[in-house]
């Protein structure tokens, strides 16, 4: 899907686009990847859509990371626009910290691991969400979860935190859950907080069960990453949040 273009804001050199840029640039995206802590936030006017990654501070860390306000500015500014939005892990938090949720601990300790989330049944018809499986593989790696915003609908859960994944509008996603990790960021993550990866089920860190388990991954969501770029394609006023766009 040629002369699609994506902004790309990295709050943290942890989190990359990954393999997720890889999916989006196949699709015929055209991504500009910003680092939030070094580089100046650009407009919008000159985009499609927008994608916040994950990063290891809070979504109100501002004193110690200024530039985060910035961020769910921006973030505030796309769903005004109704611009196709993929906020994930600390995008998430920040688009709901944008919008009128609210972030907070995970009261019963990290969540962790190669896991499942079960969609919800508003996610049946969901343009991103309704191709997939009913309980999709996903990788975790949170200390903090966040409420849903006022207008946003819940489409997955698991045990541990209800609101894994929601839409704001016809194409406004936030994901707690990690889609776009490699095996070598996963374990640099849980060298670098051990505290986090003690959470970790055992044997989901071992090289090869990453390896097995990212490659059902793309499997899983490299069809999400090809339908957002048909989102972003798709003139606002033909969009909408109840039929799924053509995949051909």
């Amino acid at each position: 899907m040629g002369g699609v273009r994506i902004l790309v804001v990295q709050p943290s050199t942890i989190d990359p686009i990954g393999r997720l840029g890889d999916w989006l640039a196949d699709a015929g995206a055209e991504l500009d990847v910003v680092r939030a802590w070094e580089q100046e936030l650009p407009e919008l006017g000159d985009y499609d859509a927008l994608i916040v990654l994950g990063g290891e501070m809070g979504a109100y860390d501002d004193i110690d990371h200024p530039w985060l306000s910035g961020v769910r500015g921006l973030l505030s500014k796309a769903v005004t626009r109704n611009m196709p939005v993929l906020a994930i892990c600390l995008g998430a938090q920040l688009l709901a910290a944008a919008t009128g949720g609210r972030v907070r601990e995970v009261p019963d300790g990290p969540e962790a691991g190669t896991l499942l989330v079960a969609k919800r049944d508003a996610a049946a018809e969901d343009p991103l969400l309704g191709p997939l499986p009913l309980t999709p593989d996903v990788l975790q790696f949170h200390t903090d979860e966040f409420t849903l915003p006022p207008s946003a609908q819940l489409l997955a859960s698991s045990p541990k935190c209800e609101n894994q994944a929601f839409r704001i509008g016809d194409c406004v996603y936030g994901l707690q859950f990690h889609i776009e990790t490699t095996p070598e960021t996963v374990l640099q993550w849980a060298a670098d907080s051990p505290h986090v990866a003690a959470a970790v089920r055992p044997g989901q860190l071992d090289p090869e069960h990453l390896e097995e388990f990212h490659a059902e991954l793309a499997e899983t969501w490299r069809p999400l990453a090809d339908q957002f770029v048909r989102v972003a394609a798709t003139p606002p006023e033909q969009r909408t949040a109840s039929r799924f766009l053509p995949l051909a």
